[in-house]
């Protein structure tokens, strides 16, 4: 980090850190080169085929990369060095987008081949975005966290603004293959920037985790996080029926309204200014509503908008909805991200955002096929009312899942764990590992400690433990032992970097509970597989809870 924590964070103080005002600027134009290619792309697949079905597969090519490959893409991310991994992924964008430019010039970009390089060019953002968006903690103090992840959303809906308009008039100016010239070359200030940055590797005594082992645990950790579950529901709710509104637009500027290019990326502009708008607001917002309620409300707005592209055919009408429009989409966009990144710790955040990413692109890539296939057989007005139904009905399905506890949780390591001791040697392989603890409870409180224990269950698995359970002793009722299995050394010791504030704080309130607080629990480690050499160190590791 550059500078030291702030106890106050303001929407724009993350600006202060170099490295990341510096990354910013470059994704920011990088953005802007995305939609630059994402309105020419579509533009000409709608002046050269017509197709509803066409258009949205440009859409489709674009995020379907991400849906298939952004876990692999968060695993990795989460286990190699993420500067490098980036510079990598950045250069491929390049390439492809250098090949689209010069294919275009030499007037041989036909629909098929623009699907395709379209879809290598997902296949590069499908394997930077988790990477990047874990790479935001490494950049801020955690005070600025929150303000530096609505940054994030800012970068993209500036974009939004500026891209869209800018693409259209270079499409219809300079034509396509200049469109996606300058989309190449956005993607060269990432790398100058990703370059000079001088990252600091995690610090752990433990060696990085297999692919095999972290995606698993990645995978694991999501079944446990009811928060982070809380969000994948949401925007999956949200972003397969708004994909209609993004895949159908063209059609309805270039079908229903009879207009141009300029009108598609004026359009386009007025949703990115209106995001931009809304980001200036939700700080405001954040601090006077419940995030469940502003999401939903802001849900509602949206399918309206949509409700208004299917019926309303008057352009300055249209601009004004865009506006409102933005503004919907940036609260919700917003408030799912934020609640993603707070509410998971640092080893496995970029397997979680995968894991978000994933809902968003599968969201928008199979909407945008659904919808347009639905509006080639139906009509695009009766697509778009279809979605505007829809999005209301699934926000209201899934009003019983809770982004609001994501800005209570405290993902910080808490380090309290003791390391384990033993009297040989352990090879860091051998397991499996067979962990119990030893509780005696006053007899009042057995009840309450049964239910504190659950929350403990759910935090041991999240962390690694295969196997959890607890059970009373049949001789000495009010005895109780915890066990938890890890599948080796290694992952049992990667438990204890991985313990959070939140779960110190459990655990304290467990230790409340005991007959005699001034006990700790006795902790075991039982170990599989082939000994090791003998060493001298004592047998068991009392308190800690590990």
């Amino acid at each position: 980090m550059n500078t030291p924590p702030t106890t106050t964070a303001g929407p724009w103080s993350p600006l202060k850190q170099p490295t990341f005002r510096a990354l910013w600027l470059a994704i920011l134009v990088g953005n802007i080169g995305t939609w630059i290619h994402d309105v020419a792309a579509a533009w000409v697949m709608a002046e050269t085929t017509g197709s509803p079905f066409m258009v949205a597969a440009v859409q489709s090519a674009t995020t379907l990369p991400v849906v298939l490959l952004a876990i692999v893409a968060g695993t990795l991310a989460d286990i190699v060095d993420r500067r490098r991994y980036l510079i990598v992924a950045q250069l491929w964008m390049l390439l492809v987008a250098s090949t689209l430019a010069v294919l275009a010039h030499l007037d041989m970009l036909g629909p098929w081949t623009l699907v395709a390089l379209t879809f290598a060019l997902g296949i590069g953002a499908a394997m930077a975005m988790p990477a990047q968006q874990a790479t935001t903690p490494e950049l801020v103090p955690r005070p600025m966290l929150g303000p530096a992840v609505a940054l994030g959303s800012l970068s993209m809906n500036i974009a939004r603004s500026i891209g869209p308009a800018l693409g259209g008039l270079i499409v219809a100016q300079a034509g396509i293959a200049w469109a996606f010239a300058v989309n190449a070359v956005s993607f060269f200030g990432v790398v100058v920037v990703l370059w000079r940055w001088r990252r600091t590797p995690t610090s752990s005594v433990l060696p990085p985790e297999t692919f095999g082992v972290a995606l698993r645990a990645g995978l694991r950790y999501a079944t446990q996080a009811t928060v982070l579950q809380a969000v994948l529901v949401k925007a999956a709710c949200f972003f397969v029926f708004a994909s209609a509104l993004t895949a159908l637009l063209p059609i309805v500027v270039k079908q229903e309204l009879g207009a141009s290019a300029g009108t598609y990326g004026l359009l386009l502009g007025c949703i990115g200014i209106g995001a931009i708008s809304g980001a200036m607001l939700l700080p405001k917002l954040r601090d006077r509503f419940d995030p469940d309620a502003m999401v939903l409300a802001a849900t509602v707005v949206y399918a309206a908008c949509m409700l208004a592209l299917a019926l309303l055919r008057n352009i300055p009408t249209l601009y004004a909805v865009s506006l409102l429009n933005g503004f919907a989409w940036i609260t919700v966009l917003s408030s799912l991200q934020i609640a993603a990144q707070t509410s998971v710790p640092a080893w496995v955040r970029a397997r979680a955002l995968s894991l978000y990413i994933v809902v968003f692109s599968a969201g928008m890539a199979v909407g945008s096929l659904g919808w347009g296939a639905l509006a080639q057989q139906y009509g695009t007005p009766t697509a778009l009312l279809a979605a505007a139904a829809g999005t209301v009905l699934a926000a209201l399905a899934s009003l019983r899942f809770r982004l609001g506890e994501a800005a209570r949780v405290n993902v910080t390591p808490s380090g309290h764990w003791p390391q384990p001791v033993a009297t040989e040697d352990i090879g860091g392989d051998r397991g499996p590992v067979l962990v119990t603890v030893e509780y005696r409870m006053a007899m009042a409180q057995r009840e309450e400690f049964l239910r504190r224990m659950q929350p403990l269950g759910h935090a041991r698995r999240r962390n690694g433990a295969v196997q959890w359970g607890v059970a009373e002793d049949s001789t000495r009722p009010g005895t109780y032992l915890e066990y938890f299995v890890d599948s080796s050394w290694h992952q049992h010791l990667r438990q204890h970097e991985r313990v959070t504030e939140d779960e110190r704080a459990l655990q304290d309130a467990i230790k409340a509970l005991l007959a005699d607080p001034k006990d700790e629990p006795l902790v075991r480690h039982f170990i599989g597989g082939a000994p090791g050499k003998a060493v001298a160190a004592p047998a068991n590791a009392p308190g800690g809870m590990a």
